[in-house]
């Protein structure tokens, strides 16, 4: 339904793919804002990449990439360690060199605001723009939240990968940090993915949180089907995740032998790859194969596929503001065993998730126990409220009408600014 005050945004972030994970929420995000008669023009640090044909189509969505020559396979690109950080610097050049292209055409014709998604610490946003319009920030996550928990795991990180990479990626961290801690000042209004989220950076950082509001990602509903099948024996309790710090990977071990010790009929399949700077695929090693194992990483087109044949999803993350593995996992309509560190269980129908205390393994090997006791006594049912579930937090209108009535208030100056509260906002599906 197009929106009663149609804004003109200049959007910053990573671009958008017919993938899952942040291309796919950008993709999401797009669709559903430009569908409610928002104009918005894109600005993206890289040389340009094939976007979503639907898109590409849009009259009120448009394309602006910058001159980054970043490359695969070349010598500053051929270590994980290298490609991290001079990723990160080509793009901050990229994005520096966007802002006389923001502004020139803030000039001729103005922005209603600054969108930045993805990211806290953005160089692309014009200093000068920003005196006459306000910048919303929308993150995905806070480098003040990945460097604690760095440092909290460093010694598997030891036990992972050389000691240098672990130094060199906490230095580069801190410093974003504190960047970060110093540009978020600028946001008018913070979108955050999660409550859990919003006050790791309200406590962390300073930000206001009367200037926040919560909003979930979206999920591309029909890249998932709902199995027509009960779980297999012995039903698959499945783990979607990067194998890096943070994720819980060493608990995800303890939970799998501690399955294997009560004698409970399960299988734990591990599946995705390491991120570019932390991969702990060693502590892989320890799994009990005799009732786990690791699948490697996963092209995202088969994830439908793992999906619908896993009974429960468990996710053991010590920190993880919104992971799209919960979306993905309800929408295939398979219920989810997460921390209360996994923002995406937010306002979900407790009889299809269970939440546990990070780090508690015998709390989540008890919770899996239950949740595939019902699953075995109650499939179709289970399926089907975790589907529902889905459509009901996480379809694409539901999230962009939230995003759309908290910018239009922002810049419309309604009566009420956008607050945020103890638990999530949960909108109905329209109509």
């Amino acid at each position: 339904m197009p929106t009663e005050r149609p804004l003109r945004i200049a959007w910053l972030g990573g671009a958008p793919q017919e993938t899952g994970g942040a291309p796919g929420v950008v993709t999401e995000l797009l669709d559903g804002l430009t569908r409610r008669g928002h104009e918005i023009d894109c600005f993206f640090p890289g040389a340009g990449v094939t976007v979503p044909a639907h898109l590409a189509e849009r009259d009120n969505l448009n394309f602006i990439w910058g001159t980054s020559e970043w490359r695969w396979d070349r010598w500053y690109s051929r270590t994980k360690i290298t490609s991290f950080a001079t990723g990160l610097l080509s793009r901050a050049i990229a994005s520096v060199r966007l802002q006389q292209e923001i502004a020139r055409r803030h000039r001729e014709r103005p922005y209603d605001l600054i969108y930045q998604n993805q990211t806290i610490e953005s160089l692309g946003v014009p200093s000068s723009v920003l005196r006459t319009i306000p910048l919303v920030i929308r993150p995905d996550s806070h480098m003040a939240g990945e460097l604690r928990c760095l440092i909290a795991e460093r010694k598997l990180a030891f036990r992972s990968q050389p000691r240098y990479i672990f130094f060199v990626v906490a230095a580069i961290m801190a410093f974003r940090a504190l960047i970060q801690r110093i540009r978020i000042g600028r946001a008018s209004l913070l979108i955050a993915i999660s409550s859990v989220f919003r006050d790791h950076m309200v406590h962390d950082y300073g930000f206001p949180i009367e200037k926040t509001v919560v909003v979930t990602n979206p999920v591309r509903l029909d890249r998932f089907e709902v199995a027509d099948r009960p779980p297999g024996e012995p039903p698959l309790v499945l783990v979607p995740t990067r194998i890096s710090v943070r994720k819980g990977i060493e608990d995800v071990i303890a939970v799998a032998r501690l399955l294997h010790e009560r004698g409970v009929e399960a299988r734990i399949r591990v599946i995705g790859g390491p991120s570019n700077w932390s991969d702990y695929t060693k502590l892989l090693d320890d799994l009990p194969g005799e009732n786990a194992e690791y699948g490697g990483r996963i092209p995202p087109a088969q994830m439908s596929a793992e999906l619908q044949a896993a009974g429960v999803v468990l996710l053991a993350s010590k920190y993880d503001p919104c992971p799209m593995s919960v979306l993905e996992a309800l929408a295939s309509g398979v219920p989810v065993v997460a921390t209360n560190e996994v923002g995406s269980i937010e306002g979900v129908d407790r009889s299809v998730v269970s939440e546990v205390q990070v780090g508690d393994v015998p709390a989540m090997a008890g919770a899996i126990e239950d949740m595939l006791g019902r699953v075995r006594a109650r499939p179709a049912e289970m399926r089907a409220m975790a589907r529902s579930e889905a459509e009901r937090r996480f379809a694409r209108d539901v999230v962009c009408e939230q995003i759309s009535d908290a910018l239009e208030r922002l810049v419309g100056g309604r009566t009420g600014e956008p607050t945020s509260s103890a638990e999530p906002a949960v909108a109905s599906q329209p109509g």
